[in-house]
């Protein structure tokens, strides 16, 4: 804990201000913090008089939301969150300003702990997938009976939908949620290498994020309505366009599959399509919505886009 008079001068500071600094404030002289250098967390300097008690006090406002590296005249840093808040007299004028830096190193490192072993957890999920794939793929090749290579085909793909949206995972630095640009490209490009040579597939994305929670659903799902897509939504010939697409639908989200074909009844071909039915148990599972159209031949699924909040406040000197 430390103060300043409404000039930014330092006007007292406590022992675990002198700890937190590395360094004994001189009082009168130093300005806006006890501190020997700021930076922000993405590694950029942060001047003195921009930090946010020098901001607290030119605005007169408490300043939340904020969080700032200190750095130690012996080069050590120190994550921390400050709580400036002007000081007034009995008539409202700003006399100082105190202020609390709270240090978070501690959790800081347990962050990156936990980074590291979700990181780690993802590569084995993901290999494990690839490997459960290839074995998947090669007792469909040397089973003798059809309906099994079928069956097998079937998991196999599945299995390569649900890594593609893996590795999307364990690519992203977020933590709770996916991008859904990245996610339907690697799913699509993944189901696309199941699809003969003249099948033309078009995804679009907008730039939204979706909870990791709904990742593997979600690609099973288009996985399903792909391949649904390609069996029964192209001309005779095999040559066609198949077009996915995820959007917002107002507050929601929508998941939309279209292709050439004449379309279908859900309720005439559900109770023979494996598929269809997963995907409407796949549906309920993230709380959405399944409809099927034609003219265009056209599969919508609806759901609510339930985004988790993450990471820190940023740099924003209107904050």
């Amino acid at each position: 804990i430390y103060t300043t008079d409404r000039d930014g001068k330092i006007t007292y500071f406590n022992e675990a201000a002198v700890q937190l600094a590395g360094r004994t404030p001189v009082i009168g002289t130093d300005e806006w913090c006890v501190t020997w250098k700021l930076f922000w967390p993405d590694g950029t300097p942060l001047p003195h008089d921009q930090c946010p008690m020098a901001v607290s006090l030119r605005e007169g406002r408490p300043i939340r939301g904020y969080e700032a590296v200190a750095e130690r005249p012996d080069g050590t840093r120190v994550p921390f969150i400050p709580y400036p808040t002007p000081i007034r007299d009995a008539s409202g004028n700003i006399t100082g300003a105190i202020n609390m830096l709270v240090d978070v190193s501690e959790r800081k490192q347990a962050e990156t702990q936990q980074r590291i072993l979700l990181d780690e957890l993802n590569h084995r999920v993901k290999n494990n997938m690839m490997m459960l794939k290839s074995l998947l793929s090669v007792a469909a090749r040397t089973s003798n009976s059809s309906e099994a290579r079928t069956v097998l085909d079937e998991a196999s793909r599945r299995v390569a939908a649900m890594a593609a949206a893996q590795r999307v995972l364990y690519g992203t630095p977020d933590a709770v949620n996916f991008g859904a640009e990245p996610f339907l490209g690697a799913v699509c490009e993944t189901a696309k290498q199941m699809f003969p040579p003249a099948v033309q597939l078009v995804c679009d994305a907008e730039p939204i994020d979706l909870p990791n929670d709904i990742a593997m659903p979600l690609a099973l799902i288009i996985n399903e309505l792909l391949i649904n897509a390609a069996k029964y939504g192209l001309p005779a010939d095999g040559q066609g366009t198949i077009r996915v697409s995820i959007g917002r639908s107002g507050e929601d989200i929508s998941l939309v599959v279209e292709d050439e074909g004449p379309g279908f009844e859900l309720s005439s071909v559900r109770s023979s399509s494996s598929g269809l039915r997963l995907v409407e148990g796949l549906v309920r599972q993230i709380g959405g919505t399944f409809e099927v159209s034609r003219h265009p031949s056209r599969c919508t699924v609806t759901f609510c886009q339930m985004p988790q909040e993450t990471g820190l406040a940023t740099k924003n000197s209107n904050t």
